[in-house]
């Protein structure tokens, strides 16, 4: 079959690693189909015109042009994504073989619109793979419920792509329950997590290792450290905790992994709440690093301000397959769900320090628990989160 996947987002294109699209773009290359990645000369996540292709893929990729936009929430960023779909759009009505499915990333919006048209002229299957919910996002950022009327047009907009699609796939049950109630084509859906390369993760685990000289239990973070993070409970609940067991204050470690515009922020917390001698910032380290150093702690934690994400975010694949015990206080039910059928970790009241620093003290005094949460969580990973078992399942819907 022709297939032509549309994604502006994906990963690095240089062989090192794969997202999501590319991933399975060379999953269907194996298989005898010719398929073709479309994406954008603009990256999201450097907002710059910086988008190589350096490695080899069996998958043929086609960057087309973008004019980019310095912020996420801002009009820049709609434009910019208007005429990308018109450039995709343009370059799609250029192929000369007959197309036979459009496997499209949601959001952008134009360009599925003009996907949604272009499937209904021409009969290829239209595809849809929600990313994240627009406008559903900005409204978590703007608060502003007047200011929030004018994605009014986006809801529109979305709500016809949603409509269009023969099949919708998304990275979450929430995401895809959303679709779906306007979608009276599919009646079903497929919800795959965002997925994690399993090989990638356990290599990095062996190679990466961190060996430890002391009997200390350690805390670990990876991610951002920005607003939608709640790193302050996390270290409040640290000082409840020691001043609650001062044997722990010389037992107890938070490694915190990642960097972003509040880590300054943090660290002047955690040295006002005097946890300072508790708490590592290693900033930003490549994903190898970040793996063996995460797998050699005991716990990691997963805080997330109340209204900040409202489905299953990327590191908790990471989590899952590290086989540690999670701590949680993110208010996702899906996530919250997770974790109560697979007893792999606890979970928190949002916000609430003293009910963090239970499950601390809990986690802490029964290494068997740590273990049983840790063994369960493994499972969870390899089931749910590992792309080699997971995305062939989007494969099979996609071509059936």
């Amino acid at each position: 079959m022709n297939i032509k996947i549309i994604a502006n987002f994906p990963a690095n294109l240089d062989g090192k690693s794969y997202g999501r699209f590319l991933q399975i773009g060379e999953m269907l290359c194996e298989q005898g189909h010719d398929v073709e990645l479309i994406t954008s000369t603009f990256e999201h996540g450097k907002k710059a015109h910086t988008r190589k292709v350096t490695g080899n893929f069996r998958t043929k990729i086609t960057l087309i042009d973008e004019p980019g936009y310095p912020n996420n929430v801002s009009l820049k960023r709609l434009y910019s994504h208007y005429v990308w779909g018109k450039n995709v759009n343009k370059y799609i009505k250029q192929q000369q073989q007959k197309i036979d499915i459009i496997y499209l990333a949601v959001p952008s919006l134009t360009a599925g619109v003009q996907m949604a048209k272009y499937c209904r002229n021409s009969g290829a299957k239209l595809v849809i793979d929600v990313q994240d919910l627009w406008p559903e996002a900005f409204c978590l950022v703007i608060k502003n419920k007047i200011l929030q009327l004018g994605f009014k047009p986006m809801e529109w907009y979305v709500n016809r792509v949603y409509r269009s699609a023969d099949k919708v796939i998304a990275v979450s049950e929430t995401y895809t329950q959303r679709a779906l109630r306007v979608n009276k084509k599919d009646s079903t859906g497929l919800s795959i997590f965002l997925g994690n390369d399993g090989a990638l993760f356990d290599k990095s685990r062996e190679q990466f290792a961190v060996k430890y000289d002391d009997n200390a239990i350690r805390l670990a973070y990876i991610g951002t450290l920005g607003y939608s993070y709640d790193i302050p409970c996390i270290l409040r609940a640290l000082k409840i905790v020691i001043e609650r067991n001062g044997e722990l204050k010389d037992k107890l470690r938070f490694v915190i992994m990642g960097d972003g515009p509040l880590r300054s922020h943090f660290e002047t917390q955690a040295n006002e709440l005097k946890v300072n001698h508790m708490v590592e910032f290693t900033g930003q380290l490549p994903y190898p690093e970040m793996v063996g150093r995460m797998c050699s702690c005991d716990i990691v934690v997963n805080p997330i301000k109340k209204g900040s994400a409202a489905s299953i975010i990327n590191k908790v694949g990471d989590y899952a397959l590290s086989g540690l015990p999670v701590i949680n206080t993110q208010e996702c039910p899906e996530y919250r769900d997770l974790i109560d059928q697979y007893k792999c970790g606890i979970n928190c009241e949002n916000g609430n320090e003293y009910s963090v620093a239970d499950a601390i003290e809990r986690l802490c005094a029964d290494e068997n628990l740590r273990k049983e949460y840790g063994m369960n969580h493994r499972k969870l990973g390899v089931e749910r989160f590992d792309r080699r078992n997971t995305y062939q399942e989007i494969i099979n819907y996609i071509l059936n």
